[in-house]
């Protein structure tokens, strides 16, 4: 197993060296995709294996005609766990000699690692032409989302983002309901995801740190974000969610999942403005409020009037923690079935009727009686993964792509920008990515990066 200490190139040089590469030579499709080998394999590489990577890894490596080639963690035991599923697979723990040292050999990559590393690596990627399936929420802050959206389509790579709602049976049976205008048009929706969240650390970080373990890489852990000491069970491998650093907040770690179908069902575009409430406990903690999430937030996004949108503007509202929809929507679903509303789930109130989406399952039309008899689309189901393969085989187009998703990605993105903003409506320029009415609140579009990255 190669365990590489991280080169001496930076981000910068790197970028600019594969940037060159690509332009000094004819753009070439990737292997799987050549005219010559048209029945080839997917050569794939696994860039992140630890827990959901790890997942990742073993649902693409079902897919046909995936052959999982390289395999690379900053954690070389779960490294080796990974390697134990592919034991042919080349391995390393830094991304960067991935790229250098795979060349033509990889087509597409998988980005499974903490939120603050997903830009760095998919715009190498990107630089590359090698395809690429992206966990969410895609990146950490509104730029990257931004300038990673733009490169992608401008070199004409697939990409999905890992938003695995989007295939199932119940998303796309919402999103034509939505487009068919089954509820009238659309006056407003709650967005919540209520459930425990072991992930969300309150903080503040420990007055000291301990050595890092021999098996993990915790400079190639940090990245692109500041130094910091290193502690058992705050960060790696779970609870880097909850941290400013590592993590995109609660809104755009459920978020892309509960948001995705009312996002495509009603077309929604760039939001006019967002505001944001949080729990007192977070606020009246300076500690907390440098270096962590809140546990409780209430954002509320304005977005301008569409195609199935009633009124001049649509209120769409998300609730987690000790924040709940309100009893609207507790008293909608109680007169439907009789139960306690959904930890997790989307609600639509139009003007004909309501529908909910819980995160796992179908759309149920309300009320009840009203909607008895309505023939409901039917859909056969798609694997999430099995699409973006497909699509990098030439296949039909992949349904999470960034054309599609960046814009998503980048409101729930201005919702934790207005997080920090508390109590504070922040005006959206999205074609300018400012905010006009509080240009202090832009430190929080971008991050400088950490010397060397």
């Amino acid at each position: 197993m190669k365990n590489i200490d991280p080169p001496n190139t930076t981000r910068r040089d790197f970028l600019r060296t594969a940037g060159a590469a690509a332009a000094a030579a004819p753009f070439l499709l990737p292997s799987g995709l050549r005219a010559e080998a048209p029945n080839s394999n997917l050569c794939h590489a696994c860039i992140g294996v630890t827990r959901m990577g790890l997942g990742d890894l073993k649902t693409l490596k079902a897919q046909d005609p995936v052959q999982i080639v390289a395999l690379c963690d900053v954690d070389t035991e779960h490294l080796e766990e990974a390697a134990r599923i592919v034991p042919d697979a080349r391995l390393y723990t830094d991304w960067r000699e991935l790229f250098e040292e795979e060349g033509d050999r990889i087509d597409s990559v998988n980005i499974t690692t903490p939120d603050h590393m997903h830009f760095p690596i998919a715009m190498a990627a990107v630089e590359r032409g090698k395809h690429i399936y992206c966990q969410k929420p895609m990146c950490h802050d509104i730029a990257e989302v931004r300038a990673l959206t733009e490169a992608a389509v401008g070199k004409g790579i697939v990409t999905q983002l890992g938003t695995q709602h989007t295939s199932q049976i119940g998303d796309r049976m919402t999103v034509q309901l939505l487009q068919d205008g089954a509820i009238g048009k659309v006056q407003r929706v709650y967005l919540c995801s209520n459930r425990a969240a072991p992930n969300r650390v309150k903080g503040p970080r420990p007055a000291a740190g301990v050595e890092p373990p021999s098996h993990l890489k915790w400079d190639l852990w940090i990245g692109t974000a500041p130094m910091r000491p290193f502690a058992p069970e705050i960060y790696h491998p779970a609870t880097w969610r909850g941290w400013l650093d590592f993590g995109t907040s609660w809104v755009a770690d459920m978020g892309p999942h509960i948001l995705d179908a009312v996002w495509r069902g009603l077309d929604l575009k760039a939001p006019k403005s967002v505001t944001a409430r949080v729990e007192a406990s977070w606020r009246n903690s300076p500690e907390r409020m440098a270096d962590n999430w809140p546990q409780s937030e209430h954002v509320r996004w304005t977005f301008p009037r569409g195609k199935g949108i009633a009124g001049k503007e649509l209120t769409v509202e998300w609730f987690d923690g000790e924040f709940t929809p309100p009893e609207e929507a507790h008293q909608l679903y109680l007169d439907y079935c009789g139960k306690e509303y959904p930890q997790q789930a989307a609600l639509l109130i139009g003007t004909k009727g309501a529908l909910l989406k819980p995160l796992s399952g179908g759309p149920l039309l309300m009320p009840r009686k009203k909607f008895k008899g309505y023939s409901l689309p039917r859909f056969p189901g798609k694997n999430h993964y099995q699409v973006f393969v497909d699509a990098c085989m030439g296949g039909e187009k992949s349904n999470a792509h960034f054309a599609q998703t960046g814009p998503m990605m980048e409101a729930l993105l201005l919702g934790t920008v207005a997080i920090r903003c508390f109590d504070k409506e922040l005006h959206w320029d999205s074609k300018a990515m400012k905010i006009p009415n509080n240009p202090d609140a832009e430190r929080y579009l971008k991050r400088e990066y950490r010397d060397g990255w």
